[in-house]
């Protein structure tokens, strides 16, 4: 019987951002777990300045944990046609002609750069198809401010917010304490508004430690979040998979080691526990699972995303505030998001294997729309 021809399939890893270590974690768990008589794996690194590495490059990156070297990859035009093209270290030009052989990309690049829609409209501008959400939803996810917003239209329950930008913090720092302090109480969370895996965040319990948290979040970005935070909270989560019709996992419940889920607790610290499912009642649990279908809706998501939730338990009832939604999670074996399909009945090659096909369908899905426009424009 004739083989059905494997799929070729580049993995996106590394990046510009705060979490390219966490992102070599992820690449590896996918090459090591996808089926290999489905697909043709060609792994793609980007070093934190932004260099390109070569698949051959990049296999050694994932072997050895880190970037040795500098290349890049630029676009060039030659009579009137653009053409991928490498330009290492040495400045010798290759021909970067692999990555239009693909057949669909898996970008694990957490963060800035990757998961924010750059690399997205990248391939889309490459006419390549990839797994996960699109530009707008990449965006919306990672601007946290904007999310939130799309958050407050759509009526679904948060914590007090405020954002303030690096430069009205450096010339106006009183008024800034000041109005922080009227509209919210302590403990507050400060955070940089676009970057994930807790980086730059602060737990703040009182004035004196303000000042050095927005100093510390506006290191990362020119827009600073501050969150008011709930006692006696706890951290649970839900796994999206799907496009227009999303399925939803079970919850997990997350006891962090250290006062809260900062970065060391997340990727250090070995006595973070995830609980699945979470300890919470079942009609608790149903309402954390619309909720986290309504948030990936309402920001237009797509494939995979990773849902976050504050509980809080009063005398009888349950109090749920959705935190924020991650549109490319962490995607290690021991990582939330596959953990909560795997008590879902959904194992992590298998779940691979979904995420490929959703993103090939919606890649079909967009064609389908814009099949018509050269022939359209043309008559005009």
């Amino acid at each position: 019987m004739k083989q059905e021809k494997k799929l070729k399939v580049g993995i996106l890893f590394g990046g510009k951002s705060g979490e390219h270590e966490v992102s070599f974690c992820s690449a590896s768990s996918i090459i090591g777990a996808i089926n290999p008589e489905k697909y043709e794996v060609t792994p793609i690194g980007i070093s934190k300045e932004g260099y390109w590495l070569s698949p051959e490059k990049s296999r050694q990156a994932l072997l050895t944990g880190r970037v040795e070297g500098k290349e890049t990859v630029c676009w060039e035009s030659k009579t009137d046609k653009h053409q991928f093209i490498i330009v290492d270290h040495q400045d010798s030009n290759l021909s970067c002609s692999f990555l239009e052989k693909l057949d669909v990309i898996f970008p694990v690049l957490h963060g800035p750069y990757g998961e924010d829609g750059t690399i997205q409209g990248l391939l889309e501008l490459m006419n390549i198809p990839y797994v996960g959400s699109g530009v707008t939803a990449s965006s919306l996810a990672m601007d946290k401010e904007l999310m939130k917003k799309i958050f407050l239209q759509e009526g679904l329950p948060q914590t007090r917010w405020l954002m303030v930008k690096r430069k009205r913090w450096k010339n106006e720092p009183e008024s800034v304490l000041a109005e922080i302090e009227k509209k919210m109480h302590y403990p507050l969370f400060v955070k940089p508004t676009n970057l994930g895996s807790s980086v730059g965040v602060s737990k703040v319990k009182k004035r004196e430690g303000l000042a050095a948290a927005l100093d510390k979040a506006a290191l990362y970005d020119r827009k600073v979040l501050i969150e008011e935070g709930i006692e006696n909270i706890i951290e649970v989560e839900c796994s999206v998979l799907g496009n227009d019709e999303p399925e939803v996992s079970v919850i997990g419940e997350i006891k962090p080691a250290g006062e809260y889920y900062d970065y060391d607790a997340k990727y250090m610290d070995e006595n973070t526990q995830l609980i699945i499912p979470a300890g919470i009642p079942d009609k608790v649990v149903q309402q954390i699972q619309r909720i986290s279908k309504l948030a990936f809706l309402a920001i237009d998501a797509a494939g995979f995303a990773r849902v976050d939730f504050f509980v809080q338990k009063r005398k009888k009832s349950y109090w749920i505030y959705l935190n924020e939604i991650n549109t490319i999670p962490g995607f290690t074996r021991v990582s939330m998001y596959p953990k909560l399909w795997e008590k879902s009945g959904i194992g992590f090659s298998e779940l691979i294997d979904k995420l490929i096909q959703l993103g090939l369908e919606r890649y079909q899905d967009r064609l389908l729309n814009k099949k018509d426009y050269p022939s359209k424009l043309l008559q005009k």
